[in-house]
């Protein structure tokens, strides 16, 4: 089966892009496999040691901390919410596996994504209203403390105080403060921006399905240029931004992405949701590549083509990949052959 994948490219990016095999300048891709990067990951299976009786919720975020090494989570408290549940929601863990962190207890409703800025301080996503939280979005420091909320706790709206279903957020280097707002029906769709004290500055983007449109903005990256990349996740493609809005590119090639991240200029996409009736013929697994020409390199798929693969991913500064699983909750290392 032959799948023709549209890919937009403007100032700042190469021409040509490529897909699968095949490459052909002006953006224009004929690709015959989608999946057919070679997978050069192995993965570790349990790999977090969780303290005795607590067990994975569904680990939707994840994020390494500034130490490059340790790995931050954010999981549904042991289940599918937080909502009645002491459990603390965000954890730290060494390069072992070892929890040494553990906060955010009684504070979240329903956690979404997660992001480390350059402080180290830890910020968060809560995309459900209701026990007066959620629809915010908190900044944490390392060890716990709220240092600041963006959002109405418990009002979701689209005012530019107000959240509505925020699905990630990511600190620039300079300081601002950029949430993904809107995971389906009844939420918004639109990237807002905010200054490094909170103040409001932007926002861009409705539903839709065009330029600078947004079904689910499930996730958000930065590359080393500053551009901002947004999982655009039921229009199966990554936008691409400058930091005040404007349309740089799409890229279908990586899949239906749900989790989005860039270390060193390298990008790696987790796609959750691909199957033989959505998105076909992309399957699930995490696609990794470059964001000087958009190709993918490597995709990490599943042994069992009817298992789900992973909705957040991050990467180490060793090259170690980890995938926050949702649906089998479980967190999980993916280490070169």
């Amino acid at each position: 089966m032959r799948e023709r994948a549209r890919i937009t490219l403007c100032a700042g990016l190469v021409g040509a892009a490529i897909v699968g095999a095949v490459a052909v300048s002006g953006g224009q891709v004929q690709a015959d496999d989608p999946n057919s990067a070679p997978n050069p990951y192995k993965v570790v299976e349990h790999w977090a040691k969780l303290p005795e009786g607590r067990i994975w919720g569904q680990a939707i975020g994840v994020d390494i901390d500034r130490d490059g090494t340790s790995l931050w989570v954010f999981d549904r408290c042991g289940g599918k919410t937080c909502v009645g549940s002491s459990i603390a929601p965000i954890q730290k863990f060494d390069a072992t596996g070892r929890q040494v962190v553990s906060f955010g207890s009684q504070l979240i409703n329903w956690p979404h994504g997660l992001g480390i800025d350059r402080d180290g301080n830890v910020w968060v996503t809560d995309g459900q209203a209701g026990n007066g939280r959620g629809e915010t979005a908190t900044k944490f420091s390392p060890d716990g403390r709220v240092l600041m909320t963006i959002g109405k706790p418990g009002v979701a709206g689209n005012g530019h105080d107000e959240l509505n279903g925020p699905s990630d957020v990511l600190v620039a280097p300079n300081g601002d403060i950029f949430i993904a707002d809107g995971h389906g029906e009844k939420t918004n769709d639109r990237i807002v921006k905010y200054s490094r004290d909170g103040k409001f500055l932007a926002t861009w983007g409705h539903h839709g399905s065009g330029q600078g449109e947004f079904d689910v903005t499930h996730g958000l990256a930065m590359d080393s240029a500053g551009r901002l990349y947004v999982a655009d996740r039921s229009n199966n493609r990554v936008q691409i931004f400058d930091q005040n809005g404007k349309f740089i590119a799409e890229w279908k090639q990586f899949g239906r992405p749900s989790g989005v991240y860039i270390r060193n200029d390298i990008l790696y996409v987790a796609d959750s949701q691909s199957s033989d009736k959505v998105n076909a013929p992309f399957r699930q697994g995490i696609r990794i590549g470059s964001v000087k020409d958009g190709k993918v390199t490597a995709f990490i798929a599943a042994t069992d083509p009817k298992a789900e693969m992973p909705e957040g991913v991050t990467a180490d500064k060793d090259g170690h990949v980890f995938g926050g699983f949702t649906a089998d909750a479980d967190v999980k290392e993916y280490v070169k052959n």
